[in-house]
């Protein structure tokens, strides 16, 4: 009975509201507490620890979504983001498991870099992946990631052998990855994936400093500048 009641119950950082980003349509976003890695671009360092997360268990969760179900449309529904929610796959499993049991399309916003058996039961009930791909070289990925470009690929080829529609996300960041190499690359090793229908480039930002200065820790790429409209413009054209 413990592990089962470990199943249904899971720490959140926090909850948003008819989302537009996060997935297709208008969706519930629960964001997870916990991250297995430390991205230098990180937008939301105060979703590292999973011990400061709330804890709920899935049917409450289920129930917040449900009384949003009305605003939905034919393409929304719940995303789980992070933090990774990979963290808590199992506690995800059972969202997802009674939402598809309601109707309600299922998203994972994930780094891809975890793999084992909880993971794959709660791509049973997962509709579509938001997959961070947020290098094109193994390099960069441990240098400012944390995890290797192959553990995520190996990822994306589970999805495929698994049919799941899966969306490919990257952060544009100067000097880091906003080459026009690193785009053609990014197409080039994605484009073997039948699962992959589309790609979609995200300007790097730094409103996030400030969640920095309160936990009073260095945000990495604090000097970095944010992508001009006309960069992000000229690598989105590359994709076309």
């Amino acid at each position: 009975m413990q592990d089962q009641n470990e199943k249904k119950v899971g720490r959140i950082h926090s909850f948003q509201s008819l989302g537009t980003v996060d997935g297709p349509g208008i969706r519930f976003v629960a964001f997870l507490s916990g991250c297995n890695l430390r991205c230098k671009c990180c937008h939301n360092p105060d979703t590292w620890l999973i011990k400061e997360g709330k804890e709920y268990d899935a049917q409450s969760i289920v129930q917040k979504v449900l009384r949003q179900k009305e605003y939905f449309g034919n393409k929304g529904g719940i995303t789980l983001s992070g933090g990774e929610p990979l963290l808590q796959a199992s506690f995800c499993a059972e969202i997802f498991r009674l939402c598809k049991q309601k109707g309600v399309n299922t998203c994972l916003d994930t780094s891809g870099s975890i793999i084992n058996e909880e993971v794959l039961e709660l791509l049973d009930f997962t509709d579509r992946v938001l997959l961070d791909i947020k290098y094109t070289n193994d390099k960069d990925y441990l240098e400012n990631v944390g995890c290797s470009l192959s553990s995520v690929l190996e990822f994306l080829k589970i999805l495929d052998q698994k049919g799941i529609k899966t969306t490919i996300r990257q952060v544009i960041i100067p000097t880091k990855n906003d080459s026009e190499q690193n785009i053609i690359q990014l197409k080039r090793i994605t484009s073997d994936y039948k699962c992959v229908d589309g790609i979609e480039l995200l300007p790097f930002r730094k409103f996030c400093s400030v969640k920095y200065d309160n936990l009073k820790i260095e945000f990495p790429f604090a000097n970095i500048p944010e992508p001009t409209t006309e960069k992000m413009q000229r690598l989105n054209n590359l994709l076309k």
